[in-house]
């Protein structure tokens, strides 16, 4: 069985930074893709940034030049560097891993979510 730990969200102001962590713990073989995932209220489930096991990386358009996604393999982890901050950004983030349990199982996990709200 695999967690996806997330911690880091909060409240902050326009214009301010947060730093969200992912720490993925338990059977894990490898991890490939790793990415943040986010919900506003009454809106769908969007990617906001992915990164391969390479580290070749993925953005919306949105959160392009604001957001840096990162991952330290050594500790099975994944960061989003959120700058520039803005109440658009405002909802609950999820992480989600692309893990290997074995040589011949693998599966979509996800974190229960992080709230980052962001006042005007």
């Amino acid at each position: 069985q695999v967690q996806l730990v997330e911690s880091g969200g909060g409240l902050v102001q326009a214009g301010g930074s947060l730093r969200l962590s992912c720490a993925a713990a338990g059977s894990i073989f490898r991890i490939d893709n790793m990415g943040w995932h986010r919900q506003a209220p009454g809106k769908q489930r969007e990617l906001v940034a992915a990164i391969s096991s390479g580290g070749i990386t993925n953005y919306v358009d949105a959160v392009k030049g604001r957001f840096t996604i990162s991952r330290d393999n050594a500790k099975n982890t994944v960061y989003l560097q959120m700058n520039s901050l803005n109440p658009e950004d405002t909802a609950v983030y999820y992480c989600n891993a692309d893990i290997s349990y074995s040589m011949t199982r693998r599966g979509s996990n996800w974190g229960s979510g992080t709230q980052v709200t962001v006042s005007p």
